[in-house]
């Protein structure tokens, strides 16, 4: 449990991320931007777990039997990420310059005055740009809820349903997040700036939807036509791939777009004022959090749901939930950010 919590707050090197990256990309380019950490989440997904799983299944090494100690097959694992992770923390004290612009305290900000989004396009006001980071963060967590919920019931439905084993499932994760990254890198990074990001976020939602209707189809056809089952398996992980490779990375990338940027100002040479509910740092970390409230939630309802009313319903709820969603995002989807 310690582990996991610990675990839980090394979350925040993403936010960190996603914010240095927010601070060094102008509007324009930031959606592209942002892809990198998806596609990064992606391959990470693919190689990680195998890479422990190796080291779990191979022997202690002689030097830690040494130590007197009761270890579990983890230890190793769990050793190679700890050491990792200092290597990483080293790199990042010595190479990672400082890039947000430190604001001096008597900075006002005046509530009713629109700004630029670094472009010079006009965003706009304060009010209306709150208002939208309140609906994001809405939308992130009744995603993530769901998404997340079918994320962690999937392997119990192959394995109850197809009697797969690991390494059948860990092929089926493992195309999930290769397409995903091949989406992420291919199509969303070219396209996003494009088509808008609420925009794009939505046609993830719709294909989410549609992958979890097919899921839930699924499960009526293993038994009485098994062909057509595997073929549904396969769309449905098809769409969720696409699910995994847009909407996460819209929406940040919008909720982004929506703060102030900060800086100096061309003309005056002057710091520019920022609103203390759109500082990046602020804005963007409550919008993850949402997210991550999500994630513990939407896990415990599916798998109660699940056991309770079998897979068929639980991802056909989902589904129209999901549809739901994708409608709620409309409005925000058809004014393109600014």
């Amino acid at each position: 449990m310690l582990s996991r919590v610990i675990g839980g707050l090394s979350e925040g090197n993403v936010q960190l991320a996603i914010a240095i990256l927010s601070d060094i990309t102008t509007a324009a380019n930031r959606s592209k931007a942002l892809a990198h950490v998806g596609i990064a989440f992606a391959i990470c997904f693919c190689i990680g777990p195998p890479i422990g799983a190796y080291f779990a299944s191979q022997p202690l090494p002689h030097s830690m039997e040494s130590w007197g100690l009761e270890l579990n097959i983890y230890v190793v694992p769990a050793f190679l990420s700890l050491v990792l992770l200092v290597v990483e923390t080293i790199f990042l004290m010595v190479f990672l310059p400082e890039t947000r612009v430190q604001h001096s305290s008597n900075n006002h900000v005046n509530r009713k005055d629109k700004s630029t989004n670094g472009d010079g396009i006009l965003k706009a006001s304060v009010e209306e740009r709150i208002a939208t980071l309140k609906t994001l963060r809405r939308q992130h967590f009744l995603f993530l809820g769901i998404f997340s919920g079918m994320e962690f019931t999937l392997t119990f439905l192959t394995f109850d349903l197809l009697d797969w084993n690991n390494n059948k499932n860990g092929m089926l994760i493992g195309s999930i997040g290769i397409l995903s990254a091949l989406l992420q890198g291919g199509y969303v990074r070219r396209s996003m700036s494009k088509i808008g990001e609420g925009n794009m976020a939505r046609r993830g939602m719709s294909s989410c939807a549609l992958g979890l209707t097919l899921l839930s189809l699924f499960t009526i056809y293993v038994s009485s036509r098994p062909a057509l089952a595997m073929k549904l398996l396969q769309g449905g992980a098809i769409c969720l791939a696409f699910t995994s490779a847009t909407v996460v990375n819209a929406l940040t990338a919008y909720a982004s777009l929506q703060c102030d940027e900060g800086g100096f100002d061309d003309i005056t040479g002057k710091l520019k004022d920022e609103h203390p509910q759109l500082t990046k740092g602020r804005a963007l970390g409550q919008f993850r959090s949402s997210g991550q409230l999500g994630r513990a939630v939407g896990p415990l309802l599916a798998c109660a749901s699940y056991w309770t009313f079998g897979p068929s319903v639980t991802y056909a709820v989902s589904a129209f939930l999901m549809f739901a969603i994708s409608a709620y995002v409309r409005p925000i989807a058809a004014k393109r950010s600014l």
